[in-house]
């Protein structure tokens, strides 16, 4: 029979074991450390959105400016963007708001939005001025998991070494 000391003991070594050993939360400790800027996404009648695509890794929190100059009433649509990160919030004026779910945003004057979120899936995605089909009026955001990018060391390197083992 197991006494209680034995117990307690072994409770002790576990929380101390558990203490050693990474965690998730641990690899994901850069999640509570300041967002990383990206962008500005800018809206301008007849101009592009950005100057080049936005490079963005799972996992990391970000935070994007898109700022209109109020040349014209525009909105800017990413359905497929939002829906495949977490918005922590869209701060409009100060005013910081957290919301269920993001479509678009539209600046009927000049002003600045901040949307702080993290990445969950990879993907290409853009973020586009409604009912244009012009490449700049469309910012690309390309988001990589840093886990299966070539030269990559973590698990999906290991599975990719093992399709080209196999023959695959």
């Amino acid at each position: 029979m197991v006494g209680f000391r034995t117990l307690r003991s072994c409770g002790i070594a576990s929380v101390a074991f558990a203490m050693l050993v990474p965690t998730m939360a641990q690899a994901q400790s850069g999640l509570l450390t300041r967002p990383i800027a990206v962008g500005p996404v800018t809206l301008s009648a007849g101009m592009p959105l950005v100057d080049a695509p936005i490079e963005l890794e799972t996992g990391k929190q970000y935070r994007l400016t898109i700022v209109a100059d109020g040349t014209q009433e525009l909105a800017i649509h990413g359905p497929a963007f939002f829906r495949n990160v977490w918005v922590n919030e869209i701060v409009i004026n100060d005013i910081e708001v957290r919301p269920l779910g993001v479509d678009s945003i539209e600046f009927d004057a000049a002003g600045e939005v901040e949307i702080s979120f993290v990445t969950i899936r990879p993907g290409t995605f853009e973020l586009r001025i409604p009912g244009t089909t012009g490449e700049t009026q469309a910012a690309i955001i390309n988001v990589i998991d840093p886990m299966f990018a070539p030269g990559a060391t973590g698990a999906g390197a290991a599975a990719e070494e093992e399709e080209e083992d196999d023959g695959g």
